[in-house]
Order: structure tokens, then sequence, then C-alpha cells
């Protein structure tokens, strides 16, 4: 397995890349997010990559991170989702938009996506729902540094909210795993830790008995955009 590429990027194609490891070029399929990610062509480029083996194909598929990795494996075990609209979703939405989308069970943030119809954005919400905890705490994970090395992306910023400016919660309690687990997620996703701490603490409060995937789903909603 073929688990990850570095070398120098040295051709752009609509939906895939061609990169130079040694001597040796790899044919590497990305998303149009993923795409316009990457640097010009002859620089340094690193990229996670899954493997479809087929009787008559082999392709490499491309990610910036290991949430989108994850993702693209998932997407791909939901019937009705092959390779092409798995990308097409994370084209569409990104790994964190993904995992919102999932968590929420928005399929018509997933039926968005071109040719992805609204039965199997629903399947996709149904079986994948209780996966969208353990995908969001991984983060982003790092991605390719100007020498083509691995390095720890910044968090991205965060929506604005009154919580910003507050001080933060206190961490949640021993025993309170769903809560720390929800917190840990929402923070991978960019929130302030402030922020993501009352959302979460107002959701354990209103749901003491929530697992991890209901906290999250109901922080998720409360840190949304009014209006």
């Amino acid at each position: 397995m073929i688990g990850r590429i570095a070398g120098r990027l040295s051709y752009r194609a609509g939906d895939h890349v061609l990169i130079d490891v040694g001597g040796v070029g790899y044919v590497v399929h990305v998303s149009e997010r993923t795409l316009s990610a990457l640097p010009g062509v002859g620089e340094a480029v690193a990229l996670y990559t899954d493997l479809l083996v087929r009787e008559d194909l082999l392709q490499l598929f491309g990610f910036t991170s290991l949430a989108e990795k994850e993702w693209h494996r998932l997407l791909m075990s939901v019937q009705g989702i092959g390779a092409k609209a798995s990308m097409a979703i994370l084209g569409t939405l990104g790994a964190d938009g993904v995992s919102r989308a999932i968590a929420l069970g928005d399929w018509n943030a997933i039926k968005a996506a071109p040719g992805v119809g609204p039965k199997i954005a629903q399947r996709v919400v149904n079986e994948l729902k209780d996966k969208a905890p353990a995908v969001m705490a991984m983060g982003q994970g790092p991605v390719a540094g100007e020498d083509g090395a691995l390095v720890e992306p910044a968090s991205p910023a965060a929506p604005a909210t009154a919580a910003s400016a507050a001080p933060p919660p206190p961490p949640p309690q021993a025993g309170g795993k769903p809560q720390a687990e929800a917190l840990s997620a929402l923070q991978n996703l960019g929130y302030q830790p402030a922020e993501a701490a009352s959302a979460v603490a107002t959701a354990a409060g209103e749901a003491p008995e929530a697992d991890t995937a209901a906290l999250i789903r109901a922080a998720l909603k409360l840190l949304a955009p009014k209006g």
C-alpha cells in the first residue's frame, strides 16, 4: 500500500497531478479543492494517498490530511459511492465540511456534490453518522511544507461569537469522556477553546446522558451562525 507520496509536482490536470519521486512519475487523482491547494509545477509537494485496486485498474488518490483520506475510505464503504462520488463530495465540502454535515445529519449538504442524489446523500449520513466523532478527533493532520515535508497546519479561523471574548470555561471533569471528546473534535474543526467549551457545556447541560456524537451535533447547532 502506498500511503504517502512526496516529490516534485511535474504536471497538473483537471482531476489529477503527476508527482516526480526520484525520477518515477506517479499519477495521483485529487479533488478540485485539493488541486487548488497544491503548489505550482516544479515545487515540492506531499500527499497522503489511497490506492484503489481492481482487476484492470490501479489508481492513486491524494489527500492533504489524514482526516480527508479517512473520509474517502469511509465514503467509499457506502453502497452507491464510488471514487468519483467520494472525490466530488470532498471537493465540494472538504473534510471539515463532510464532518459537520454528517454529524448534523445534513444530507442536503452532501447532495450539493455533483452527481450525488438525495437517496445516496441520506444513505451516507445514516451509515456514517456514528463514525464522524472519530474522524473529527483526527483533526486536519500535517500538510506539505515548502520542502515537501509534512508539517502541522495553523488552525483555521473560527466563526466569531460572543463566547470568543469570554474566559474559557473549566475543562470537563473526570467521568466526562463524551464532553472531552466532543470538545477535542470541535477544536480540531477550528473552533476556539472558549466557544467550543461553552457550546459543549450547554449541550451537556441540556442532555447529561448524551454520547459524544449527540454532543457534537448539539454543539455544532449552537455554534452555527444565527440569522
